[in-house]
């Protein structure tokens, strides 16, 4: 990792891996498969200095050599955990988001993609808005829990202990099927107070829709017991 020598001393210049529909939240671990030539040596280049890369998601997945215009600039320093050959020839990267940041140039090297990246600031907010929020989303968490049973116990137990808010936020985002374009909203929040507003009112509508689904594959389900039930009689008379 290289600080930018005639610039801010916050500025970073980090390998960087871009992302094809994912968004990576500080605090989450995601295992990612990877085949872009360029994109497997920006991690062998992050593996050999100190397994720090800069992740951020591509506005359009279908793009094979993606340049600064394409790609979100708010994304997330990393640590690879893990790095694993396929006999396909793909790698297998475990990483870890760490701390938001947004990027500031992207440096398309011959060999693997580098960004110059500023690490973001979040605002500490007051206990009182951490309470209430906190609350809210950890009531509406397990109110989805309960309906979508892809959440176990534990994923509830755990979330439940974390008390720092931005935090908080990204941990229950990174585990909703929210479309692209809302994790990257969430991701380029940075007040956790604000994020924590449009996490809570997503978070709503999932369940909305949810239990609207429920609905109709019961309904639905009805029916046709009720059909199969009537060509049953119908075949016996």
């Amino acid at each position: 990792r290289k600080k930018m020598m005639d610039d801010s001393e916050s500025k970073l210049a980090l390998p960087f891996l871009p992302l094809r529909d994912v968004v990576i939240f500080p605090h989450m671990v995601v295992p990612l498969f990877v085949g872009r030539a360029k994109s497997v040596n920006g991690l062998s280049n992050a593996m050999n200095l100190d397994k720090t890369i800069f992740l951020a998601t591509q506005k359009n997945a279908g793009i094979d050599v993606p340049e600064g215009k394409d790609i979100f600039k708010m994304g997330t320093i990393g640590t690879v955990l893990q790095l694993l050959r396929l006999p396909d020839g793909t790698v297998k990267a475990l990483v870890e988001g760490k701390k938001r940041a947004r990027m500031t140039r992207f440096v398309p090297k011959d060999d693997y993609f580098v960004a110059e990246v500023e690490p973001v600031a979040e605002p500490v907010p007051t206990s009182i808005e951490t309470e209430a929020m906190t609350r809210t989303v950890l009531e509406s968490f397990e109110e989805y829990s309960k309906i979508n049973k892809n959440v176990s116990k534990d994923v509830v137990s755990n979330v439940s202990g974390i008390e720092d808010l931005s935090q908080l936020a990204d941990t229950i985002s990174a585990h909703f099927n929210f479309k692209l374009q809302d994790k990257q909203k969430l991701l380029e929040i940075i007040s956790p107070k604000d994020r924590m507003d449009l996490l809570f009112k997503l978070m709503q509508t999932e369940i909305e829709i949810y239990k609207t689904e429920q609905r109709v594959k019961g309904r639905v389900k009805k029916q046709m017991e009720r059909t199969q039930r009537d060509y049953y009689l119908n075949e016996q008379m």
